[in-house]
């Protein structure tokens, strides 16, 4: 990176130029200052492709833009489980976003997907925060390796589209910190993304754009954040109350309006300039960073990013089923295609981050440019439900008698799912249903291909030999779908959320999206993968399951902590198939006996790793020693729990294969005691607790054994003289500093 340009400082700036710099000039730049030769910057959509848009400006991907290459989406980026594949995503990003001269691209997006009606599930990565965490950590680490920003968003609890403006997202502390923005948190200290977006809602009832605790306390004192704040385009409810609390620029552009109230109220007092101080620095500190970037060459090498996007999007894939080896499907076979999607792919999702690609791969041409002969084709249906369903499925019929095996692309219209409104069901529209029930009658070899970009529910899955999840794949997505179907890759995706048997088993439902403009998170902890395990309920597919077309074998696994105090999990995986493959080894951690309420295993490391055939790869996987920690309410930080921990590995979270034990030497908090303190509180204590006890169960000497652990919730304050005297107490206490 070149060195950064000579700026001047905040305080060198009139009033009026330090709040002009805090706002947008228009939809996608900052403004600049003429008389210091501060020029405008540009900040323009991703996260997974580069959308600058030309003439109009909207958010809402209605005007065009710049051809640029459409990567998968983060749904079907975060199924191969490869944060350095992510990172290669992300230098083509910031190479795209440099030769366009793009300083910040909006993205990655890595709120956890609550719920499988969230619209937006396409742009976010998982139901996990480690891998959210963790993928979110490649992008940005590709993107800022080539001098472009990136805008980790939407921060924080924005989980779904419906009233996401005004909506607050009730949660509780524990699965507010160990859930929604551990991944967060991972992407910040890790990489220290140049901007971090705060999303639209308000978070137990204060809006994110004016939460100096969210913005400030943790984002930037316990987290160490140097970058800058950004609003989501249109989140600022009020920005003399913003300002403060940590937001730097508001997007789009008020028209100056917003830019006069921060003047007036430094004026009058109602805001300290040092706040506008702040902010213009951390704003000339992105011009300055910016500014620096080295020149890039052009033109866009189109040909190498489409070629990154195919082998992208076939190491996305999820091959859920493989019954009898239908796949992969040999070049002579003679196959059918059938489906609207074969012809016009769903590659990506609606709303800001719609892309102009480049090109446009479409599944059945690349099938039939890997096909020896023929490949006959009928929609079956149509996309948007118009003509006649009838004669489209009858033709679909004849055409599917006619083959060996049939290939039908099913999936979820796009009017069906995207950012600004949520889903209604995880339905497949009827009319597709109904076509595979009569092609299946008429060739019992289907393999089924989805387009979607949140989970659907599969009915059908037991009744077919053959399901490859492809989520929304870019603008390579056929041709990385044919090279899976022909075994040219061997699929090694994995599901980075649960499938759900239905949707009325989803953890948040009852709950979403919320009512009066309040959305309780009332399964807690138990996201995902954790409420199903810990409800013992039946998924149609488990978080991590994907196959491929070989099998591995894993050995015994041994688990250590290292000097670090991170826990190293060694496992050999053996290759036993006869092509090579990937399989992705997955850590999952418990506590027996835990003295907190857990889910009963939890992802904490994961690999992709690359074995032929034959081969035995010893895979070490790291897990932090800070995900093992829990955040306690007492002390209102995180606090890892002394104990021997299970380490279960395995294919999925359902799939574990061998498990071993780790003793971890916890953390020592130091809870300070009251008289408000129960008496169980009390005998935990190092100090005064065996004294205490002690005491008690003289008091008790004699009596029902029972009293003891009947006394334990009693705060000790409360009975003067049972099961001890009130200065009895007090002289125990006083050793710790507890008076009256």
């Amino acid at each position: 990176m070149s060195e950064a340009p000579e700026l001047p400082n905040a305080s060198e700036l009139t009033l009026e130029e330090k709040a002009s710099l805090t706002s947008g000039r228009d939809f996608w730049t900052l403004k600049g200052i003429d008389r210091f030769g501060i020029p405008p910057i540009m900040v323009t959509d991703g996260p997974h492709g580069l959308r600058k848009q030309t003439g109009g400006s909207d958010h809402l991907g209605l005007a065009g833009s710049v051809p640029a290459t459409c990567f998968p989406p983060a749904v079907g980026l975060s199924a191969t489980f490869d944060p350095e594949l992510a990172a290669r995503v992300g230098e083509a990003l910031g190479v795209e976003s440099a030769i366009e001269d793009v300083a910040v691209i909006l993205g990655p997006g890595i709120n956890i997907k609550r719920s499988p009606l969230c619209g937006r599930n396409f742009e976010y990565m998982s139901e996990d925060p480690i891998v959210s965490g963790v993928m979110g950590v490649g992008l940005v680490r590709g993107i800022q390796s080539k001098g472009v920003g990136s805008s980790l968003k939407h921060f924080a609890a924005n989980n779904q589209e419906t009233e996401r403006m005004r909506a607050s997202s009730d949660i509780d502390p524990r699965p507010l910190h160990e859930i929604y923005l551990r991944g967060f948190h991972r992407v910040v200290t890790e990489t220290q993304p140049w901007t971090v977006m705060c999303s639209y809602n308000r978070l137990n009832g204060v809006y994110t754009s004016e939460d100096p605790w969210l913005l400030t306390d943790l984002l930037r004192g316990d987290w160490g954040f140097e970058g800058l704040v950004v609003s989501d385009w249109g989140a600022v409810n009020d920005r003399v109350v913003g300002l403060p609390a940590g937001l730097d620029l508001e997007m789009p552009a008020s028209n100056g309006r917003t830019d006069a109230q921060l003047v007036t109220a430094v004026r009058d007092g109602r805001l300290d300039e040092k706040y506008l101080d702040i902010a213009a620095d951390r704003v000339l500190d992105l011009i300055r960073k910016s500014l620096a970037r080295p020149a890039v060459d052009g033109p866009l090498d189109v040909d190498a990013h489409h070629a990154l996007a195919r082998e992208v999007a076939g190491r996305s894939i999820v091959l859920l089923k493989n019954d009898g080896g239908v796949l992969p499907l040999s070049p002579s076979t003679k196959v059918a295609v059938i489906g609207a999607f074969a012809e016009t792919p769903r590659f990506q999702g609606a709303g800001s981050s719609q892309i102009n690609p480049t090109r446009l791969d479409t599944g059945l041409a690349e099938i039939r440019a890997l096909a020896d002969g023929e490949v006959a084709y009928a929609p079956g249906f149509t996309i948007d439900g118009s003509g006649d369903a009838a004669a489209l499925r009858t033709e679909a019929v004849e055409v599917a008698g006619a083959a060996e095996k049939v290939v039908l692309f099913l999936g979820v219209p796009a009017a069906e799912e995207s950012e600004g409104f949520d889903r209604e069901h995880i339905d497949l529209p009827a009319a597709q249903l109904e076509l595979l029930d009569a092609v299946r009658a008429a060739n019992p070899n289907v393999v089924v291909v989805l387009s979607n970009g949140g989970v659907v529910a599969l009915p059908f899955a037991d009744e077919v030999p053959a399901i490859l999840e492809t989520w929304l794949l870019g603008q390579a997505g056929g041709g990385g779908t044919a090279d899976v179907l022909y075994g040219v890759v061997n699929p090694s995706g994995k599901l980075a959320e649960t499938i759900p048997l239905r949707l009325e088993d989803n953890p948040s439902y009852g709950n979403f999206p919320g009512e009066f403009l309040h959305v309780r998170y009332g399964e807690g902890l138990l996201v995902g993968y954790r409420w199903y395990d810990a409800k013992g309920l039946d998924v149609r597919y488990p978080f991590g399951h994907g196959l491929s077309y070989t099998t591995f074998e894993f050995g015994d696994a041994s688990a250590s902590v290292n000097a670090d105090g991170d826990i190293e999990v060694s496992v050999p995986v053996t290759n036993t198939g006869t092509v090579a493959g990937r399989e992705v080894v997955q850590a999952y951690f418990s506590l027996p006996g835990s003295s907190i309420s857990r889910p009963p295993r939890e992802l904490k490391a994961f690999q992709s790793v690359a074995i032929e055939p034959g081969e035995t790869a010893t895979v070490t996987l790291v897990a932090r020693r800070d995900d093992l920690a829990y955040w306690d309410l007492r002390v209102d930080g995180w606090i890892v729990e002394s104990g021997t921990y299970t380490v279960e590995v395995g294919a999925s979270s359902r799939d574990l294969r061998t498990s071993t034990t780790v003793e971890i030497a916890g953390d020592e908090p130091d809870f300070p005691l009251s008289l408000n303190s129960s008496y169980d509180e009390v005998f935990a204590h190092p100090v005064v607790g065996p004294t205490m006890a002690a005491a008690c169960k003289a008091a008790l000497a004699g009596d029902d054994e029972n009293l003891l652990n009947m006394i334990g919730s009693v705060p000790v304050n409360r009975l003067d003289g049972f099961p001890l005297p009130r200065a009895k107490v007090l002289e125990i206490l006083a050793e710790v500093g507890v008076t009256e």
